[in-house]
């Protein structure tokens, strides 16, 4: 089963690989379906390939080959009077938690002293459930200073784009626009504090117009080699 914008978006690449032999940029998929960004074609992409309807090919940026096209347009349901679907239903149930996202990976941040930002080079893939509403991107934590909130060195801090933080919030951090930290936010009076969770490392203070929050935390991933 796919959903309406599923199936519109193999339907483009089959169509765009027909004319052209070459897979749609992602630019050219989210204009086509009126989308609001780019996580959403990471997104669908993701569905259909988890769904085996499409697959990446390898050493190829953004190349894809449709590996079979759906019968047709899945109809809408219309609304039913009977109660909720129970064990023994034959209708299909959603499994979101099964799903899975590709955010940018935008690189190393510091969780000790400040690091210089870094630009999209990667996607990472991320498990639906541990995302909420809105744009996400991932960061790669560098140092200890954060250890106390149960962050470590090497785990993929999950951070929702937002602009504003409230006290006591995981945010991250952008300093004088050119490095980055991840820390608690406070407000000190006049300035801006931001505190490690690790008593070896002090808190810094800026003046606000030195700070621009770049997001907030959602969630971690961790590797265990």
């Amino acid at each position: 089963m796919l959903t309406r914008k599923q199936h519109e978006l193999i339907c483009f690449i089959n169509d765009r690989l027909a004319d052209s032999g070459v897979s749609p940029s992602f630019e050219e998929m989210k204009e086509a379906l009126d989308l609001k960004s780019k996580s959403g074609v990471h997104r669908l992409i993701s569905a259909l390939e988890e769904r085996q309807f499409i697959r990446r090919l390898p050493n190829r940026a953004r190349a894809l080959e449709v590996l079979r096209m759906p019968d047709r347009p899945e109809p809408a349901r219309k609304a039913k009077t009977s109660a909720p679907a129970v064990a023994g239903n034959v209708r299909s149930m959603p499994q979101p938690a099964n799903d899975v996202i590709e955010i940018p990976l935008h690189g190393r941040i510091a969780a000790g002293v400040p690091i210089e930002a870094f630009e999209d080079h990667a996607m990472l893939a991320v498990p639906a459930a541990l995302l909420g509403g809105g744009e996400h991107y991932a960061l790669e934590v560098a140092g200890d200073s954060m250890v106390d909130a149960g962050i470590l060195d090497g785990d993929y801090a999950l951070i929702r784009r937002t602009d504003v933080a409230r006290d006591g919030e995981i945010v991250v951090a952008l300093i004088e626009d050119s490095e980055a930290t991840l820390k608690y936010f406070r407000r000190e009076g006049a300035m801006v504090r931001l505190d490690p969770a690790n008593r070896a490392y002090d808190p810094q203070r800026y003046d606000p117009r030195q700070v621009r929050v770049q997001g907030k935390l959602a969630g971690l991933l961790r590797r265990y080699d």
